[in-house]
């Protein structure tokens, strides 16, 4: 089990990855503003899709991490 320490590096490395620094900080205000239920929010995502579906949806989504380790990694 990782420490809250890694989970948060990570969660932060992945967030700048993808936002620049003043939209990462806007993202993490609204959502510490909010009283945003994480659980409720995926359980909403996920409801109108049959088991199949979601399957399809994480496969390609391991797919596209692995195309991205072996892209890094070379």
């Amino acid at each position: 089990m990782r420490t809250d320490t890694e989970i948060s590096y990570e969660g932060f490395s992945v967030l700048f990855r993808y936002m620049d620094m003043i939209e990462a900080e806007r993202f993490l205000t609204l959502v510490q503003r909010e009283k945003f239920d994480y659980t409720q929010w995926r359980a909403d995502i996920l409801e109108d899709l049959t088991i199949e579906e979601i399957s399809t949806l994480a496969m390609k989504y391991v797919r596209s991490q692995e195309k991205q380790v072996r892209t890094e990694s070379v």
